[in-house]
């Protein structure tokens, strides 16, 4: 199952709800020091919230490595530092469903679905200005980045918000928000109990 959705959606919050095992996409993130890093047009603030910040390769490999074997190794990246700090392991044991969850994660419904392991592809949506205050206290709270930082992409993606949404949804997630999403997830789950384990 892949979980995407706008930066403060509740995709994290879903994810630890739905009893599921979780792969958590935003560990893949670039380093700061990566000079691939994409740009917001007219500053120089990394755009974090472009697929060009994050290792969709890695990801990939990751996903398709958990339903072969049901484990994988992952970075450890702190949002605060812009930086991995080390490398954990994963594993879903003999599960048959696990979620694969970023705001990156539409990005990956192809590749997924081309090597046979996608259950279904969930975009969470919660409107914009609910979106706005969830993701700043979050960021806040976790010092993520300075707080000028923090309004300035606030701001941004508040007005980018139906834009990432509709991208989302034509990449293949399916939008929804979390009481449907928890129901889709039952779902899958419900369906995939009696299987091998192929399914993100």
């Amino acid at each position: 199952m892949l979980l995407c959705g706008p930066s403060g959606s509740g995709k994290s919050l879903l994810a630890a709800r739905s009893g599921l095992p979780v792969l958590r996409l935003d560990d893949f993130y670039k380093e700061g020091t990566d000079p691939t890093l994409p740009t917001v047009p007219q500053s120089s603030d990394i755009d974090w919230d472009h697929p060009g910040s994050w290792d969709a390769d890695a990801a990939v490999a990751a996903i398709a490595e958990l339903c072969r074997t049901g484990r994988t190794r992952v970075p450890v990246y702190d949002l605060s530092l812009s930086a991995r700090t080390g490398a954990e392991a994963v594993d879903i044991g003999r599960t048959p469903l696990f979620l694969a969850e970023g705001i990156f994660a539409a990005e990956l419904v192809t590749r997924c679905r081309e090597l046979g392991v996608l259950a279904d592809a969930l975009c969470l949506s919660r409107g914009p200005v609910t979106t706005f205050r969830r993701r700043f206290v979050r960021d806040l709270l976790e010092g993520r980045k300075s707080v000028p930082f923090l309004l300035r992409r606030g701001w941004r993606l508040m007005r980018q918000e139906r834009s990432v949404i509709a991208r989302q949804t034509t990449l293949g997630a399916y939008a929804c928000d979390r009481d449907e999403a928890m129901g889709r997830l039952a779902d899958a789950a419900a369906g995939r109990c009696a299987t091998a384990r192929t399914a993100a």
